[in-house]
């Protein structure tokens, strides 16, 4: 077949299956697997081009990594280390651990009856690796979607999906290294590794930042975005070349290339211009993932493959329950964590595969290991939407401790009238309650961060524990009686959640949005915000402000110009949103 017409196929099935899932409001990595699912079926044109495919699809998770060490810089590190390096790192070690005491003991009672156990140690580890990934791209889209990103559960998910994006790096290397390894050199082949990977990373580390700040100064200074966009892909797939010439993986020289540039001016730049890459790859890695059930499988292993589905998905989720419950988190809170991170996750496939390519693990194991790992992935947006039923159903304390929550909103509120309703208390929201707190304007924030709130409250402040997203928190928070709404925080999925609650159930009530650019201000303008506050706009008029007087302007005269400056920006706007809505 030629290579436009499977070209043209891939596209059409991922067109496909991306659309039906953004219908029913899905991530769209599962029309990814959906579309590969399909395309399996396809027999001939997956024979011919699935070695092809397979080495472009490694390029996503190349970038993928890549991406990931650009969010691991060290500041963000220690913020999070409680969740990273305590509740991630005790994750991946319950899955390794509990998989190996499970091997053991299995294979025990096994040969007790005579019975064959065709998995060494080294395979269990595998296994538990494998096991101990979770589904990167589909929760962490799903939290932001639902608003979740900030909940008690989210930040403890979010930590121990960092920690095990994290910890793939040094699994990338032990496997290898138990691949080649005998019963008289694990510990020499295992500190080689090790070795190996302990020198280059620091040797990058070391020498890598400083030399990688002064290249792309130099590139960027000659003004060209192709070349710096050529660069950027130069330096990730140089790295990781050499990180797997040097007997690592790809996948760890593309993140040490993103963690070197996140130390850099040009981080964020770099971030909008990989993105294209990295989601379209990342896709196609996504269709390979679901080429990889095969439907004979299921049709002649189906309840072996419901076993491998259904067992690891609640052990997982029962084990990280309690790892979270033992962590001082609620019920309900333990109970979300452990859902959201039940399923199978992108990693767990490129462990997988790099054991079955060492010989670590039968072959006869890999159809229906693979294919239970993709349907936990194709059920986890399922579990996440109905998370909340089942909390309540097994955890009745949760519905408790909301209500009580909603109660102790209630009656803070109740004493307060013709109020703001400020959403979020963070840096903008702090500042805006101490204005209004100044012209003795009644106020009440929400924020989702228990010790943000309790900081607030010793402060003085009137600051409420509750998501702004829901319904319940907003009306016991006084919305119909509120004189205004403000959403302090520049999440803008968020934001039009918030605006569409309170257009629908209290319609008469401004809401005041800020933004952080001017990319979302007609979206949001057009979805009921009364008023849309960009933050660059902003800044740039108070840094124009405070240059002018420098040069000797006049107050009034830079007054005026603020003025007209506001006057034309925001009446720019409130036209664009006219003439859009009045579009037929």
């Amino acid at each position: 077949m030629l290579a436009l017409d499977t070209a043209l196929i891939y596209l059409l099935f991922a067109v496909m299956g991306v659309v039906g899932c953004r219908l029913l409001h899905l991530p769209a990595m599962l029309g990814y697997l959906m579309a590969g699912i399909f395309l399996a079926q396809g027999g001939v044109l997956v024979e011919q081009n699935e070695a092809a495919v397979a080495s472009v699809a490694e390029l996503g998770v190349v970038l993928l990594m890549f991406v990931i060490g650009l969010e691991f810089n060290l500041p963000k590190l220690m913020s999070m280390r409680r969740m990273v390096f305590g509740f991630g790192m005790a994750q991946v070690l319950v899955m390794l651990l509990g998989t190996l005491l499970g091997h053991f003991l299995l294979a025990s009672v096994l040969s007790s009856f005579n019975l064959p156990w065709d998995l060494n140690w080294q395979g269990a580890v595998v296994l538990g690796a494998a096991l101990a990934m979770s589904s990167t791209a589909i929760v962490v889209k799903m939290m932001a979607e639902r608003a979740e990103l900030d909940s008690q559960h989210g930040r403890r998910v979010i930590g121990a999906l960092l920690f095990q994006d994290l910890a793939v790096v040094p699994l990338l290397v032990l496997i290898p290294a138990l691949g080649q390894m005998n019963e008289g050199n694990v510990w020499v082949e295992l500190s080689t590794a090790l070795l190996k990977a302990a020198v280059l990373v620091g040797v990058l580390l070391w020498g890598g930042q400083k030399a990688m700040r002064i290249w792309l100064r130099i590139v960027d200074r000659r003004n060209s975005e192709e070349l710096f966009m050529l660069n950027i892909l130069l330096i990730t797939l140089g790295l990781a070349w050499l990180t797997e010439h040097a007997g690592l993986s790809m996948a760890m020289g593309s993140f040490m290339a993103g963690m070197l540039i996140a130390e850099t001016d040009y981080k964020h730049r770099v971030e909008e211009d990989i993105r294209p890459f990295h989601d379209v790859l990342l896709g196609l890695f996504f269709i390979t993932l679901g080429m990889k059930l095969d439907w004979h499988v299921l049709e002649q292993q189906w309840p072996w493959v419901l076993v491998l589905t259904i067992i690891p998905v609640l052990v997982k989720a029962l084990l990280i329950a309690v790892l979270a419950y033992a962590g001082g988190a609620s019920n309900g809170v333990a109970s979300r964590t452990g859902i959201y991170l039940a399923q199978a996750g992108e990693f767990g496939f490129v462990l997988l595969t790099l054991g079955l390519a060492q010989g670590l693990i039968d072959p006869r194991w890999s159809n229906p290991v693979l294919a239970a790992m993709v349907l936990s992935m194709l059920a986890t947006p399922f579990l996440i939407q109905h998370a909340d039923r089942l909390v309540f159903r097994f955890s009745p304390d949760d519905w408790l401790s909301q209500s009580l929550q909603i109660t102790t909103i209630a009656s803070h509120a109740m004493a307060i009238d013709r109020h703001v309703l400020v959403c979020g208390f963070g840096h903008t929201g702090r500042n805006l309650c101490q204005l209004l707190a100044q012209q003795n304007i009644s106020y009440i924030a929400l924020d989702v961060n228990p010790e943000v709130v309790k900081s607030a409250v010793l402060d003085g402040h009137q600051v409420e524990v509750g998501d702004s997203f829901q319904l319940s928190n907003l009306v016991s928070a006084g919305l119909n009686r509120a004189s205004a709404v403000v959403v302090s925080f520049d999440d803008t999925t968020t934001a039009l959640g918030v605006i569409a609650l309170v257009h629908k159930h209290a319609p008469t009530v401004p809401v005041l949005v800020r933004t952080r650019d001017e990319h979302d201000m007609v979206l949001l303008k057009q979805a009921g915000a009364h008023e849309v506050i960009p933050d660059a706009f902003e800044v740039s008029l108070s840094l124009a402000t405070h240059t002018l007087a420098i040069l000797g302007v006049p107050d009034e005269k830079i007054n005026q110009l603020v003025f007209i400056q506001r006057h034309t920006q925001y009446a720019g706007l409130k036209e664009t949103t006219s003439l859009a809505s009045d579009k037929p």
